[in-house]
């Protein structure tokens, strides 16, 4: 999804120059694409092409092996061995948007979260956070209030949604667990005003910010369904053709 790749894009020059506003700059020399991109598109590739989910983290790991991803992370994907390493971290949530986009039911949703989860991420809290950020985009897409979007996640998946983004401010610090990164990007994406605000909610919370604003942008992107223009054309720079490509091909699918 598009929007969780803008939110990675721009939120990666505050990955670790964390900022708690959220008057700042979008884009940069040095912003650039993460492996929370990366991983997307991975994602989108095992949709389009009915990849196993751990053949395609592999693949598109080797292709960009330098984009920023967890010790964890890359030592399976350098490995030989498809086992899981029981991960609570949020790299399950990250890369699951395109899910909650492409499935047109809450049972296949849950589901294939899970499945995409699990292949790395099989800790509850790893495949929770999943889930919960694929229905979200899910339920955005489906064309649901925030209100309801919110009360389903509370309920499914027990997260605390009342903490205004002022609150978390003050005490939130960088995160990548998903228990403590998902029911911010959440907030901040419920407190939006547009799909650009989504962002600099997510960013100014100072955590996990390319990450954070991966997750927002893309339930952002299923709400509003909009992207500015502006946004849309700095991103597209900072992608390679094959990226771009695929984007195109998983959009195109879903008209048919």
């Amino acid at each position: 999804m598009f929007g969780a790749v803008c939110g990675d894009i721009i939120g990666s020059v505050y990955e670790f120059k964390p900022i708690k506003t959220k008057d700042f700059g979008l884009f940069s020399l040095s912003s650039r694409f993460t492996d929370d991109t990366v991983l997307t598109l991975a994602t989108i590739d095992s949709l389009l092409n009915r990849k196993p989910y751990e053949v395609s983290y592999q693949e598109w790991y080797k292709k960009y092996p330098q984009a920023g991803y967890g010790g964890s992370f890359r030592k399976w994907a350098e490995s030989d061995s498809l086992r899981p390493y029981n991960s609570w971290g949020n790299g399950s949530a990250m890369r699951v948007g395109p899910i909650g986009y492409y499935y047109q039911t809450l049972e296949e949703v849950l589901k294939e979260a899970k499945a995409s989860a699990e292949v790395t991420h099989n800790h509850p809290e790893g495949i929770k956070g999943a889930q919960a950020t694929a229905l979200a985009v899910f339920l955005a897409k489906e064309g649901r209030t925030k209100a309801q979007i919110k009360s389903m996640l509370e309920e499914m998946f027990n997260y605390d949604l009342d903490e205004s983004l002022d609150e978390i401010r003050q005490w939130y610090k960088f995160d990548v667990s998903c228990q403590g990164s998902v029911p911010q990007a959440i907030r901040a994406f419920l407190e939006s005003t547009d799909f650009e605000d989504a962002i600099r909610n997510a960013i100014s919370l100072g955590g996990d910010s390319d990450t954070i604003a991966c997750i927002a942008g893309a339930i952002a992107e299923a709400f509003y369904r909009d992207i500015p223009s502006t946004i849309q054309t700095e991103a597209l720079k900072r992608l390679d053709p094959e990226m771009k490509t695929l984007l195109e091909n998983f959009y195109r699918q879903l008209k048919k």
